[in-house]
């Protein structure tokens, strides 16, 4: 029986009283804190949580961790990434530099089109091992499931290359990861009719090889219009697929309203939201996710979490890792991008990034720290959550346990000090 306690921790549980599900509104803030608390990992779950001497071993020598009163909180879930890919856009860059906006380079046939040709020259296996390079990264800064799309095939070979690329991935990985079929990410300028290719045989195939896995596509100008990704979303509903939504990036072309009235998991970007649509967004069931690190790298506009909040949303926040708009697979540099402007807390970032990421994705198992929950698990090298939104760059995470196994370990003799 393999056994973990970890003591003298101040322990994030994220859990609350008569709640089970995610947590609307400001209440994403209520940590559920405990100081010097202990918790008890067995069999990879959490076994139990509470004030520092409740715990009893079941084994002879279970191993014990000093946390030293640092932070202990759910593990980061990535709940929006474009992780798999090929090639750079490191001359694309360069143009964006020299003034060029990011829906002119995609127009011009840059942008998410230059890596769908790199991901289209590469073989899965090539795929593979890209992947999981950037998944180990992404475990040594404390997130250990990733949602991750397709969408840099755009033909129904390429998108499935992708798919089994990353379900391929995820054999070897500590984490999780859930793959979702983003086959309305663009449209290839070269390929006559292909919104009807997409729906009509893609989709199709998609259905059949990974049934009943999330559909997304980019609603945008330069990309999907309205009108196709309606085409697209309804064919996915009747055959039983979730959906999610890439929307109001740059314009708000009504999908946002759309998608709530018609059951969507996510409605993503959110930059360009019109404040009609954020009341409903509200009264729904919904998540809004936020994408801070596009903003940043992008053109500095955010999506107005706070808006959210105060209205009564269902917030998460992700990476967008990706090589064109954000390419970062770090969730701490999306935590204090997100404190900076989303309008949002610290607390209420690091909800949005555990406990409602991991509803949005459909694993109720992990984001809070209660008994019978996956023991995904990460140690911060720091006393005080707020530090997660008040430094930027370079990993504040000094242990990470997933599944109640240490897959990365770099616990520092004595805690960052929280004040100069």
């Amino acid at each position: 029986m393999a056994e973990i306690i970890l003591s003298n921790a101040r322990v994030l549980t994220l859990a609350s009283a008569d709640d089970s599900g995610p947590l609307r509104g400001h209440t994403i803030g209520e940590l559920g804190a405990i100081d010097s608390g202990e918790v008890v990992v067995r069999d990879g779950l959490i076994a139990s949580v509470g004030p520092a001497g409740h715990a009893t071993a079941n084994s002879d020598s279970p191993q014990r961790i000093d946390c030293a009163g640092r932070v202990l909180m759910p593990s980061f879930i990535d709940c929006h990434t474009h992780a798999c890919s090929a090639g750079d856009r490191l001359d694309e860059w360069e143009r964006k530099q020299q003034g060029a906006t990011y829906l002119e380079i995609l127009e011009s046939g840059g942008g998410i089109m230059s890596t769908v040709r790199a991901v289209r020259q590469a073989s899965e296996a090539q795929l593979v091992e890209s992947l999981s390079h950037r998944l180990e990264w992404m475990l040594r800064e404390g997130t250990t499931t990733v949602e991750i799309k397709s969408g840099y095939g755009l033909s129904t070979a390429d998108e499935l290359k992708m798919l089994r690329a990353i379900t391929k991935a995820s054999e070897t990985w500590a984490g999780t990861l859930v793959p979702t079929a983003c086959i309305g990410h663009a449209k290839d300028p070269d390929c006559e009719n292909f919104v009807r290719q997409t729906i009509d045989e893609t989709l199709v195939a998609v259905h059949d090889e990974f049934p009943g896995i999330t559909i997304d596509a980019y609603c945008e100008q330069g990309a999907w219009s309205l009108d196709e990704c309606v085409q697209l979303f309804e064919r996915a509903q009747e055959l039983g697929h979730p959906i999610r939504i890439h929307t109001d990036q740059f314009n708000s072309l009504g999908m946002t309203r759309w998608a709530i009235d018609h059951g969507a998991k996510s409605v993503d970007h959110l930059e360009a939201t019109v404040d009609a649509d954020i009341a409903p967004l509200a009264k729904s069931d919904t998540f809004g996710v936020a994408l801070p690190c596009s903003g940043f790298h992008v053109d500095g506009r955010y999506a107005d979490g706070k808006a959210l909040l105060d209205a009564g949303c269902l917030l998460a926040i992700a990476s967008n890792c990706n090589p064109g708009s954000a390419p970062s697979a770090s969730m701490p540099m999306a935590i204090a991008l997100g404190v900076r402007n989303l309008g949002i807390s610290a607390a209420e970032a690091i909800g949005a990034c555990t406990r409602n990421a991991a509803h949005l994705l459909a694993l109720p198992d992990r984001g809070s720290i209660v008994p019978g929950n996956r023991a995904d698990l990460i140690l911060l090298r720091y006393q005080d959550e707020r530090q997660l939104g008040y430094e930027f760059g370079g990993s504040p995470v000094d242990l990470v346990l997933c599944k109640g196994q240490i897959a990365f370990d770099v616990r520092s003799a004595t805690p960052t000090p929280d004040k100069a």
